[in-house]
């Protein structure tokens, strides 16, 4: 069924709670649906709006927002070592994530109570505690909006990267996610490598899916925000990749900076909320808008902000980090 609203209001709709109104927003059901909505229902600029939790609006949406509702999980075929799923795009990430682990199927745990919906998953990459969501992604199915047609891409079409794919890029306005093949493992594959994700496992009992995913939901829930209580969208910032050169000479000044591999072995991922720390920003408020105190990777609506406060405030933590290191920290959220 298409639901379409005019006038709406957002404010429910973005996990930052910044009261905002798009000139038209439409609900989907079915993928098919998609038909009628773009010859009939869409005139001129569009967005896909999934649950709103990697967007700043700083002002009305002047737009039709297309929401899509298909809430179907379904395996599509199985071997000895995977089970290979095809999630809906309206799906709760972390329902999917859930239904992994009562399944008993690998991959996914350490993605856990990320917020969102799978659909905006692939766009994003998302990731946590060493995951990102390439790693089982095998297609992502779409609606290609120009040519009124359904399409596939593999994972190596999707041109994943760290918080990079190209629906960000080259197909950005062009295509709707409708929905997500997934590939899980039958077999144990516990990644505990990262942080206290080890740590806090141990302490439940060991590495079984179950325990791994109560100990990232916990500690997750001990550094983050809930987005239920207080307006955010997770990490507002990337972690910066810079060269190696550089890495070590901060590394000289800043011993206990944190520092991973990067993909490329001549650079070095630095841990944006370490800066943003250091950098004395850390619990910082500003009006209606703060640094989380626990997670100085997450800007936070304290009550009544508008989008235009919490970028000014984002723009003064990337003014501030790079005039303390030298480092330009890049913006996570979509910002419009």
């Amino acid at each position: 069924m298409i639901r379409i609203f005019d006038n709406a209001d957002i404010t429910s709709r973005n996990s930052f709670h910044v009261c905002q109104r798009a000139k038209r927003l439409i609900e989907f059901d079915s993928p098919e649906e998609l038909i009628e909505i773009f010859d009939h229902h869409t005139k001129g600029e569009w967005m896909a709006l999934g649950g709103g939790n990697n967007i700043l609006f700083t002002r009305d949406a002047d737009m039709t927002l297309i929401a899509p509702c298909n809430l179907t999980t379904e395996i599509t075929s199985e071997d000895e070592q995977c089970v290979r799923v095809r999630v809906g795009a309206g799906v709760e990430w972390d329902d999917f994530v859930e239904w992994c682990v009562e399944h008993e199927l690998w991959g996914a745990e350490n993605l856990s109570l990320i917020p969102g919906k799978i659909g905006a998953a692939p766009v994003q990459n998302i990731g946590a505690y060493g995951r990102e969501a390439k790693d089982i992604i095998e297609r992502v199915n779409i609606f290609r909006t120009d040519e009124r047609t359904f399409d596939s891409l593999s994972a190596i079409e999707c041109d994943f990267g760290y918080r990079e794919s190209i629906f960000k890029h080259a197909l950005k306005g062009r295509v709707i996610i409708v929905s997500v093949d997934f590939v899980l493992q039958k077999q144990a594959a516990p990644d505990l490598h990262y942080g206290d994700v080890a740590k806090e496992v141990e302490r439940r009992g060991g590495a079984n899916l179950r325990n791994i995913r109560d100990a990232i939901c916990s500690i997750r829930r001990t550094k983050l925000p809930d987005t239920a209580v207080t307006g955010n969208a997770g990490s507002f910032f990337k972690n910066p990749i810079v060269e190696r050169e550089c890495a070590e000479q901060l590394l000289a000044e800043y011993p206990d900076m944190p520092h991973y591999p990067a993909a490329d072995s001549k650079r070095v991922k630095l841990a944006a909320g370490w800066l943003i720390d250091r950098a004395g920003l850390k619990g910082y408020t500003e009006g209606h808008v703060g640094v989380h105190p626990r997670q100085a990777l997450v800007l936070i609506n304290t009550g009544g902000a508008n989008g235009g406060e919490v970028l000014a405030l984002a723009r003064k933590v990337q003014r501030t980090v790079h005039e303390r290191f030298g480092i330009e920290i890049d913006t996570e959220v979509n910002i419009l």
